[in-house]
């Protein structure tokens, strides 16, 4: 497993929209919320691509506001897609391709549907995938820890917030360092 290159990395963040988040236990969402933004705000900071889906948004809304608005700052419109893995949408699939991604962390809901299918399919495509643990969830922690197993099973890294965060850091001592270590007290 080779190190994540800020330059060949996309942090993908899965449906973590308004009327999937009122279905997730309130402590496993506090964390993916939590999470997610650090991974965000690493990924402003280290100028790693963000892109994000949104399973039908007509009936699942938006993604949550406290990520929405950081998103909206990173200038990143999320991509509605119909299909449970994000890889068979057609705007999703060329994004990754335009971003010259060789890994992908992925984020998000539910951990045990659409993660697991898009990091399935995310493997089978070629890419490096990363699963981050503590930035998923699903309704149940049974359908999170299983989502996570699947994800490992179909040839993914099942990783962890922190250690996202240092691979791409690479070293202490820079300002991003500095920055982004004050995030993670």
């Amino acid at each position: 497993m080779e190190r994540l290159l800020p330059s060949s990395t996309v942090l993908l963040v899965v449906d973590v929209q308004e009327k999937l988040a009122t279905a997730m236990p309130e402590a496993t969402l506090a964390t993916l919320v939590k999470n997610a933004a650090l991974l965000l705000e690493a990924a402003a900071k280290l100028g790693v691509c963000v892109l994000v889906s949104e399973q039908y948004p007509k009936g699942l809304g938006p993604t949550i506001a406290p990520l929405a608005a950081r998103l909206a700052a990173l200038n990143v419109t999320p991509l509605p897609k119909l299909t449970f893995d994000a890889c068979s949408d057609l705007a999703i699939a060329r994004a990754l391709a335009d971003a010259g991604a060789k890994s992908v962390v992925v984020v998000g809901m539910e951990s045990h549907v659409c993660v697991f299918q898009t990091a399935r399919e995310l493997v089978k495509r070629g890419y490096a995938t990363h699963v981050v643990a503590d930035a998923v969830a699903s309704r149940t922690e049974e359908n999170r820890r299983l989502g996570l197993e699947l994800c490992q099973r179909a040839g993914a890294a099942v990783t962890a917030t922190e250690t996202v965060i240092f691979d791409l850091l690479e070293r202490a001592g820079t300002e991003e360092f500095k920055a982004l270590s004050k995030l993670l007290r």
